[in-house]
């Protein structure tokens, strides 16, 4: 069902597509969403995450054009912002567009033959909700040009592409862990990954037994205006003082929680509690893959509760909305997990539940958040999804 629904959206898009440029789209593909199951701030210290690709996607269609202009249109937004190959710049009044903006700046960079473009992006990721639709614009639209300009990128370094997109032409210096799962996931499957050698491992998730529900407090976080940044250097502040103490403390990454608790008095307080976040944090997810190979769910869903806990009480990025969802979530009988999705200060929850559960899960949820936050939330029951790729939707018989 779920790659039927896939093809009938693309098949909309690609209608789409036409009404807006008046010319049929060649490429149709799509970049898909993510969850980080386990991994909280660990990515940016060179640690190990754990996250699901899931099948909440943006889809980019696209043709060619004989010149250097590129025309993008948001379905989301109902804009058009145009752009010369030959000065890709930052666009201050369709911001949404500098995604794939970058995007396009670093392929053309690489020395590929690319040529103007029109594309039209269409999202199902919500936007600033913890689930990456910032990745997922990155790797529909680096797939599109991929395909579009017959370009041989291979999978990790596409990846790498959209997070300079992100740090170096967005602004936002995020980790690697985003677009990695946006272009690499596999569906039923986790993705370990290891964020400084890119060492990855598919690892059984099953959603059969189990369902991914995500839960949308509502609140809007942006990462620019938050304090993600104050977050990374204090990270940097913490393996600089600790690599006084240890020796070859590149990133937080390489510090032991045997040996950050013989130097931890070194630490100013808020720098030792961001540190002690991290450093257990990759102990969780190293243990993660041992509980999901042996099919521990219940063991696994504890760590993402220690998880949430950590990253609320020692990274302090969590707020009322998100402490009231997770709250909740774990109040009902047989859940399995509850923790914040994505960088905190708002955004989704993500909830391992039975599948039996599911139905009961959101009412009880959506009631106990309703009365408590006064605003309704919304759900996401998501399976675990392969990363980006292109959709057959332009044969004759469609």
């Amino acid at each position: 069902m779920r790659g039927e629904s896939l093809i009938m959206r693309a098949r909309s898009i690609k209608e789409r597509f036409e009404q807006v440029f008046s010319h049929p789209a060649e490429v149709v593909a799509r970049g898909p969403g993510r969850v980080d199951l386990l991994g909280s701030h660990t990515d940016y210290n060179d640690g190990f995450v754990l996250p699901v690709a899931i099948d909440l996607e943006v889809m980019a269609a696209g043709r060619a054009r004989n010149d250097d202009t590129i025309r993008l249109w948001s379905n989301n937004f109902g804009e058009l912002s145009r752009f010369s190959l030959k000065d890709i710049a930052f666009d201050t009044e369709a911001r949404w567009s500098n995604y794939a903006r970058g995007v396009v700046k670093f392929l053309r960079e690489r020395g590929n033959g690319i040529r103007g473009a029109d594309v039209l992006i269409d999202g199902r990721v919500p936007i600033a909700s913890g689930l990456s639709s910032s990745a997922a614009i990155e790797m529909a639209v680096a797939t599109l040009f991929e395909a579009l300009f017959n370009l041989d990128v291979p999978p990790v370094e596409l990846a790498l592409i959209g997070k300079r997109a992100e740090n170096e032409f967005v602004g936002i210096n995020t980790g690697i862990m985003d677009q990695f799962a946006s272009r690499l996931g596999k569906s039923g499957h986790a993705l370990f990954l290891d964020c400084r050698s890119l060492e990855y491992e598919l690892v059984p998730l099953p959603t059969e037994k189990v369902k991914i529900v995500v839960a949308d407090t509502m609140k809007r976080r942006g990462l620019v205006d938050s304090e993600y940044n104050r977050r990374r250097s204090q990270c940097e502040e913490a393996a600089r003082e600790l690599g006084r103490h240890i020796s070859g403390v590149r990133a937080l990454r390489d510090v032991t929680a045997e040996q950050f608790e013989q130097h931890r008095d070194a630490l100013p307080e808020v720098i030792r509690k961001r540190a002690e976040h991290v450093i257990y944090e990759n102990e969780r997810v190293l243990k993660s893959r041992q509980m999901l190979q042996a099919g521990d769910l219940a063991g696994f869903g504890r760590l993402m509760d220690a998880s949430h806990d950590s990253a609320r009480d020692l990274y302090e990025v969590s707020c009322v909305e998100l402490e009231t969802m997770v709250w909740a979530a774990r109040k009902v009988p047989g859940v399995l997990s509850a923790r914040m999705a994505g960088a905190g200060f708002g955004g989704c929850a993500v909830s391992l539940v039975p599948s039996e559960a599911v139905k009961e899960f959101q009412r009880l949820v959506a009631a106990e958040y309703e009365a408590r936050i006064g605003v309704k939330p919304t759900f996401y029951v998501c399976e675990t999804a392969d990363g980006a790729g292109t959709i057959p939707v332009l044969s004759a018989e469609c």
